[in-house]
């Protein structure tokens, strides 16, 4: 069995946070980038590439915290365990909460929520800022 040193663990608020403001920012500066077409053009490099890096930290981050999860399921055999009605150890059990805790703690769907209504908002702007023209 894993060592306490190998247990998952809930990333501190402040990361999560601050994740999430980073995956907002991205969110915004590339739907931004149309209105700058109209408005500011010199802008949709810059934009962009705020978008573009941030994207990268962004996904990054996600990207480990699902092979986190993966890798805690796995390793600690969670699905067999559960599929065989075994009992559960005390170790697992800190498991499947992280497991929990984790899922219950992300802002992704927030994160999601929000991309889905800018990226609503950046189509109207578009059309709304081209009929002007």
């Amino acid at each position: 069995m894993p060592s306490d040193s190998q247990k998952p663990h809930i990333l501190p608020k402040y990361i999560i946070y601050g994740f999430f403001i980073l995956g907002l920012v991205s969110a915004v500066a590339f739907r931004a980038i149309i209105v700058f077409q109209h408005l500011e053009p010199g802008w949709i490099r810059p934009v962009w590439y705020i978008g573009i890096v941030g994207y990268i930290f962004f996904f990054f981050y996600r990207y480990m915290i699902t092979k986190k999860r993966k890798r805690a399921i796995d390793k600690f055999r969670l699905i067999e365990k559960v599929k065989a009605n075994a009992c559960l150890s005390e170790e697992d059990r800190e498991v499947v909460l992280y497991l929990l805790s984790s899922i219950k703690s992300s802002l992704e769907d927030i994160n999601y929520a929000l991309i889905f209504l800018l990226s609503i908002a950046a189509i109207i702007a578009d059309l709304v800022i081209s009929s002007f023209k």
